[in-house]
């Protein structure tokens, strides 16, 4: 990921988390190995998708596609972009309004573990997340 983010990668998950009154993630060498390589993978093909099921385990996972001129975007953003759906999800009921699969694999309170990598070229940033035990 060039220079290492992440410490503020998994703080801004940890904040995220606090704010939904959800324990903390511990970061994950192993997860983040998987997301970089998934990472690096897209941004060769020029693809964005996420990673097959049935490849390289099953965790929970975020992708976030960058394109343009300013491509690189600092991580308290990549996961604030991702929370930001939280306001479609109500806790009461369990029921998301409109789209909150991103902040549901952050926020889930069954997750333990987390690992992120970052892959640039091109004026294209690929960003993955990959969650253990993966969310619902």
């Amino acid at each position: 990921m060039g220079r290492d983010v992440s410490g503020e990668t998994l703080a801004a998950h940890n904040a995220v988390r606090s704010r939904a009154g959800v324990p903390p993630l511990v970061w994950s060498e192993k997860l983040a190995a998987v997301a970089q390589d998934w990472a690096q993978e897209l941004i060769a093909r020029g693809e964005f998708r996420h990673r097959p099921r049935d490849a390289k385990g099953h965790f929970g996972e975020n992708l976030l596609e960058v394109r343009g001129a300013s491509a690189t975007v600092l991580p308290e953003r990549v996961v604030a972009m991702r929370a930001e759906e939280a306001s479609h999800y109500d806790y009461r009921s369990n029921h998301c309004s409109g789209v909150c699969g991103h902040y549901t694999q952050i926020a889930w309170r069954g997750n333990r573990e987390v690992g992120c990598g970052v892959a640039r070229g091109n004026r294209h940033e690929v960003w993955v997340c990959n969650y253990d035990p993966p969310g619902t």
